[in-house]
């Protein structure tokens, strides 16, 4: 019988596509990867990997043992979640991965009143622009804008989030719209929904900065750098910040909630969900459209 942990860096190879890659998302050195892969080969005997100069290739003995391999993972991690939901009713720790716009601008100012209404659970919130996988364990639930398509999972769509055009009631240009400058996203989140839809209301007229994230884009236009696209819950109460008209289509994102079917039952999980809900369903600007 082979080490499950040698299997687990095979896998982890064959999904990076280098030893490098791999000893990033496992978090250990290089020298760990490659030690542990040729065990893996040796227990098995058999070529698993062809290490090229700059890459790892799975051999056709490795393709197979790989497609094996995700099967065997997927059991581990069905045991685990299942063992996880079986546990106390309100103890333990809960991951919740969020985008950066909910987790800081929604969830964080709501985390003290979970406490007191969960005191034993522990709620760990990650906030990441991408998804992650659910199945393997990298969130228990998770918070998203477009609508989770990941097997196995339980979806349910929470509210609706409008963006608008913002700028700070002193900036310069904010009668005259010919002269607006743009606050857009860096070259990294060129493909994201809201970055269309400003450059399309921007046309021809300049982009003054970019930032990778929305508490960036809230900053710099408070602070007069132009015209951001903000979320309508964050940036209209803001005292500083004008909502501007323009001639483009409205536009917004759906909020989704996910969690997988083995956890969905689990108190803890249950405990989660229903306060994301109701931290949703508080914010009236987040109000699920019933004309869509």
């Amino acid at each position: 019988m082979f080490d499950w942990e040698n299997l687990r860096h095979f896998l982890a190879v064959a999904r990076a596509g280098t030893l490098s890659g791999a000893a990033r998302a496992l978090q250990v050195d290089h020298a760990t990867v490659s030690r542990r892969l040729a065990a893996f080969e040796s227990e098995l005997q058999a070529s698993l990997v062809q290490r090229l100069p700059r890459a790892c290739q799975l051999t056709p003995m490795g393709q197979q043992v790989f497609e094996q391999a995700l099967a065997m993972e997927e059991g581990a991690y069905a045991i685990e979640r299942r063992t996880q939901a079986s546990r106390h009713p309100l103890n333990g720790k809960v991951t919740l991965s969020a985008p950066p716009i909910l987790a800081t601008h929604l969830l964080a100012g709501k985390l003290a009143d979970f406490r007191v209404a969960h005191p034993g659970i522990q709620l760990s919130i990650s906030a990441q622009a991408h998804q992650v996988s659910l199945s393997h364990r990298e969130a228990d639930i998770a918070l998203r804008l477009v609508r989770p398509k990941e097997a196995g999972s339980v979806v349910r769509k929470l509210g609706c989030m409008p963006f608008a055009l913002y700028a700070s009631r002193d900036y310069a240009p904010l009668r005259r719209p010919q002269d607006w400058t743009f606050i857009a996203y860096d070259a990294q989140f060129a493909d994201m929904p809201q970055q269309h839809w400003l450059l399309g209301i921007a046309g021809h007229r300049p982009v003054s900065c970019e930032l990778s994230d929305i508490s960036g884009h809230l900053a710099a236009a408070r602070a007069g750098a132009g015209v951001a696209g903000l979320p309508c819950f964050l940036a209209d109460t803001d005292p500083v910040l004008l909502r501007l008209k323009h001639e483009g289509e409205s536009f917004s994102r759906d909020i989704w909630l996910v969690v997988h079917r083995d956890l969905r039952r689990a108190a803890p999980m249950r405990a989660v969900m229903d306060f994301l809900i109701e931290v949703v369903a508080s914010q009236k600007a987040l109000a699920l459209d019933k004309t869509r």
